[in-house]
């Protein structure tokens, strides 16, 4: 099994000002997932540090900020039709730039929804054809809706393994989402998947009055009452495949330096006993 370690534009709000953190930081970290770019300004300065450096990347749609983030199966911001086409041009884009993969929210729903089999099974089909046609690994991720809404994720796990596995698409799990969704049951959830899921996007809740925050993965959480346990889905997920596990927290509960890498090591020497930059086989 190969892991790989990377960490997630999120962490500084895909500022162009501050990407120099992401290709500086964590000797464990050899990949990057980002998007929302502000301009193609910021775009190319980030493929120019981007050569210049040993790391991979993949693309977390859109690439824009003002792209469509969440509209494949209803409108949201634009209207579907126009979402697919967006989509289908930054994977046209992202083909000629060596990307390991282009990264969408699948399935998206802000609440309930009629027929959600079948509005999945034609967002696949539609996905599946992208991906045959220009080449380039699609990672669906299942998102929390509006006002945390948990259905999408539910609707998934509805979903029946043998029509997802039709349509050779990977999957993201995020960690936080899916723990405030099912809470106890995620990891539960989680395994279902087990043999489409390709990158995992790692981060711990924060709780502020009504509001939450994406904090970082900590040993210090796993016991302190006020944040999830990932422990036992971080080992369970350990054994599965080739997994690239993206640090996705956000600056907003402004975390130390020392406290990011805490966490890292933890997850690199404990869990996935990756060290020294070297994403190792075992």
């Amino acid at each position: 099994m190969t892991h790989t370690i990377g960490i997630s534009g999120s962490t500084i709000m895909s500022d162009e000002t501050k990407f120099n953190d992401l290709f500086r930081a964590h000797e464990q970290i050899t990949h990057i997932e980002i998007g929302e770019f502000e301009n193609e300004d910021a775009f190319q300065r980030f493929l120019t540090l981007l050569k210049k450096s040993n790391k991979t990347f993949g693309i977390h749609s859109p690439i824009y900020r003002n792209g469509s983030k969440y509209d494949l199966l209803e409108k949201f911001q634009y209207a579907p039709e126009q979402a697919w086409t967006l989509f289908e041009k930054e994977i046209q884009r992202l083909v000629k730039l060596g990307a390991q993969y282009i990264l969408v929210h699948f399935p998206y729903f802000q609440g309930s929804a009629c027929n959600p089999d079948t509005l999945i099974e034609q967002g696949l089909k539609r996905l599946s054809e992208l991906q045959l046609t220009y080449n380039l690994p699609i990672v669906c991720e299942p998102k929390l809706g509006l006002d945390q809404s948990p259905k999408g994720i539910e609707y998934l796990n509805a979903f029946p393994i043998t029509l997802w596995e039709k349509y050779g698409l990977k999957l993201c799990m995020d960690i936080g989402d899916y723990l405030l969704a099912a809470d106890e049951q995620a990891l539960s959830m989680i395994q279902k998947w087990k043999d489409y899921i390709k990158v995992v996007h790692l981060h711990n809740i924060e709780f502020i009055d009504d509001k939450y925050l994406w904090v970082p993965i900590h040993p210090s959480h796993e016991d302190d009452g006020k944040h999830y346990s990932i422990n036992e889905i971080l080992y369970v997920l350990s054994g599965y495949r080739d997994l690239i596990w993206v640090l996705e927290h956000t600056p907003h509960s402004n975390p130390s330096q020392t406290f990011i890498q805490e966490g890292i090591n933890w997850l690199a020497d404990d869990v996935l006993k990756i060290k020294n930059n070297l994403s190792k086989k075992y």
